[in-house]
């Protein structure tokens, strides 16, 4: 059997599993820099599809995460970024201010932040931008801020605004999946995922393994 029989297989097994189907007419192929001409050809020759030099984005997310994480997931600072440039010319009071990050800013990432976790610097960056907004920045001066922005994260009743500190509550996110790949094993995600990185043991017990998915 030669590589491309094998990957129409692989595919076979996903549409009889899944219950979908591959639309040709919207597929694109991206082949590693080791993947031979011949195999190339083969494949090319079944799905009968264009070839890509990049990955492009599926329902907004990156197929692909690299060694280069920041520049993967730079697409939200520049959206966040953008948001809040907007709102800079307006004049807004504090109660406007605080529902536009807490209902915009930092709902923007939670898509991405449910399925990878965001680099710390990252999530740092996106921190700042909403405290800098919170305190009056109209334009890129420095504004003094009266309070810590971890404090301005605690509830209402302990003294603080409600806003969400994003590093940790991606990694809630992220703790969410784990819990719905335990209580459903007979999902396609945890049939997948238990295959490639823990086929003899629990999802507990599993290891980050060799050379894993950046999901994983």
């Amino acid at each position: 059997m030669n590589e491309g029989s094998r990957v129409l297989k692989v595919l076979e097994a996903y549409e009889a599993e899944s219950g979908q189907q591959l639309n040709k007419e919207k597929t694109s192929l991206f082949f590693s820099k080791n993947t031979k001409r011949e195999t190339q050809d083969q494949v090319k020759h079944i799905f009968r599809a264009h070839v890509i030099q990049h990955h492009e984005k599926y329902l907004g997310l990156p197929p692909l995460v690299g060694k280069g994480k920041r520049k993967a997931f730079n697409r939200i600072k520049d959206q966040v970024g953008r948001k809040i440039a907007g709102w800079k010319g307006r004049l807004l009071s504090s109660a406007g201010r605080e529902i536009l990050i807490k209902a915009v800013a930092q709902a923007t990432p939670t898509y991405t932040m449910s399925c990878f976790k965001l680099p710390d610097s990252l999530c740092k960056d996106l921190n700042s931008m909403m405290s800098n907004f919170w305190w009056g920045q109209k334009n890129k001066e420095r504004k003094l801020a009266w309070v810590a922005w971890e404090k301005l994260c605690t509830p209402k009743e302990e003294g603080g605004l409600g806003f969400r500190d994003l590093k940790a509550f991606n990694l809630a996110l992220l703790a969410k999946q784990g819990w719905r790949i335990q209580q459903n094993t007979n999902s396609l995600a945890h049939k997948v995922l238990k295959a490639k990185y823990f086929a003899d043991r629990t999802f507990k017990e599993a290891q980050l393994g060799r050379g894993p998915s950046y999901i994983w």
